[in-house]
């Protein structure tokens, strides 16, 4: 093992650190195992008189130390390696849970404001609803006096005032996300939760409608 890959190990503290002077040491070890096989063959050439024997012999017990020495540092880098990635896990675990504990504070302003908007549109849907009986109310008079100009439609008033651009759902939404907007736009869409069928027989546009008559003081 060289100077500068023992410099490397004694400076990693990453996981990846480690694994990268891992990398480097097995190249290391490879080319070692390699040499083993060459200083194998000149030991044999040795012994029949080609070479310095005891030369040879000393290379290659050199080199199956330098061997053992790699697979000793490798198997300890990787121990290190492997605590290292532990290490992490858990401090990205830590680091999950302190992002999650933050959107958990977002989630909940979330909902306080769903509750603020809805008890709103409550209130809203309260006096619309009180508005619209009055209206109602006249348009009878208006019917009974034969002053029917005067009369009011209250489908195409709530209907103009509803029409408008509308947001798409994001591509991920839960079911009861789903749900819940599906029924928020019953509020808006023509023959939803607010848009009353017109008398069986009723005009509606010019064409007759076979529709039973709903509810939400729309009728008259």
């Amino acid at each position: 093992m060289t100077s500068h890959h023992a410099e490397q190990l004694g400076r990693a503290r990453t996981a990846a650190e480690f694994a990268a002077v891992i990398a480097l040491l097995d190249t290391e070890l490879n080319d070692a195992i390699a040499r083993k096989s060459e200083l194998a063959q000149a030991e044999d050439r040795a012994v029949f008189g080609d070479g310095d024997l005891a030369a040879a012999r000393a290379a290659l017990d050199d080199c199956n130390d330098q061997i053992a020495l790699l697979e000793k540092t490798i198997d300890a880098a990787g121990k290190r390696r492997a605590e290292a990635a532990q290490s992490e896990a858990r401090a990205d675990i830590a680091a999950l849970g302190d992002e999650i504990k933050a959107k958990a504070a977002v989630l909940g302003e979330r909902w306080r404001s769903v509750h603020r908007l809805v008890e709103q549109l409550r209130q809203e849907l309260f006096e619309a609803d009180a508005l619209a009986r009055t209206i109602a109310t006249a348009n009878g008079l208006f019917d009974a006096a034969g002053v029917t100009e005067l009369k009011v439609n209250l489908t195409t008033t709530r209907r103009a005032a509803m029409a408008g651009v509308r947001a798409a759902p994001p591509a991920r939404l839960s079911r009861p996300a789903l749900q819940a907007d599906r029924l928020l736009l019953s509020f808006l869409s023509p023959g939803g939760a607010l848009d009353p069928r017109p008398a069986l027989g009723a005009p509606v546009d010019g064409i007759k409608s076979k529709f039973i008559p709903a509810s939400f003081s729309e009728r008259g």
